[in-house]
């Protein structure tokens, strides 16, 4: 049996603990059943993002969306870099087209935006980042929007709140493909509490904060 490949989707500007928390849960899978290939828009250096405009450390895209190889999985970030890409052709093209062949297509964050600009979240339910909720719900009036919600999974399309919820979401996914103690197991392995009730959100007090 083949390894299912992971495509972890750059831009300029994305969030590392969106990308990072969920590729080592990913990567604690043994090679034979998972392999994690790094895409951007343009092969090379990817520099990552913050709010505090902080130097920020890049990482390599080994493919760009032209050469890419089929795509089992897509892990989209969020990040301040969302907002551009929002207008870029090429994203939201590249996200609509690998996602229709894709068993699982996932966001972390204000990922959920940019599978909603490119029509990928129509008709389904997806969650966000909590504090900047409103920033993908006017992305798309399509989408049945889910405010409270660690993360949301809708079958073919898996969305989680900000940042950190990526990794629960992760751990979640690898369950479905994989089995509850596989999951487990690197969760345990990493230290990580796996918070595993989805419709449990801690941060909706914070719905919408830094938008006003």
């Amino acid at each position: 049996m083949q390894p299912l490949t992971l495509g972890a989707i750059l831009y300029p500007g994305f969030e590392l603990l969106d990308l990072f928390g969920p590729l080592e849960m990913f990567t604690s899978l043994p090679s034979e059943r998972l392999t994690v290939v790094m895409v951007a828009q343009n092969k090379g250096s990817v520099t990552a993002g913050s709010m505090s405009n902080a130097p920020m450390p890049s990482v390599v895209a080994d493919y760009d969306f032209a050469d890419a190889p089929l795509l089992d999985l897509l892990l989209l970030p969020g990040g301040v870099g969302t907002f551009p890409e929002l207008e870029n052709p090429a994203m939201l093209d590249f996200l609509k087209t690998r996602a229709a062949t894709a068993q699982i297509t996932a966001s972390v964050c204000t990922g959920s935006a940019l599978l909603a600009a490119a029509g990928v979240l129509d008709g389904r339910r997806a969650t966000s980042n909590k504090q900047v909720f409103d920033m993908a719900r006017v992305v798309s009036d399509k989408v049945d929007w889910i405010e409270a919600a660690r993360w949301v999974d809708d079958g073919p399309v898996v969305t989680s709140s900000g940042v950190s919820a990526g990794i629960d979401m992760s751990l979640a996914i690898i369950a479905r493909l994989f089995g509850e103690e596989t999951a487990e197991t690197i969760a345990n392995g990493a230290e990580y509490t796996w918070h595993r009730d989805a419709e449990t959100d801690p941060f909706i007090t914070h719905l919408n904060k830094m938008m006003g």
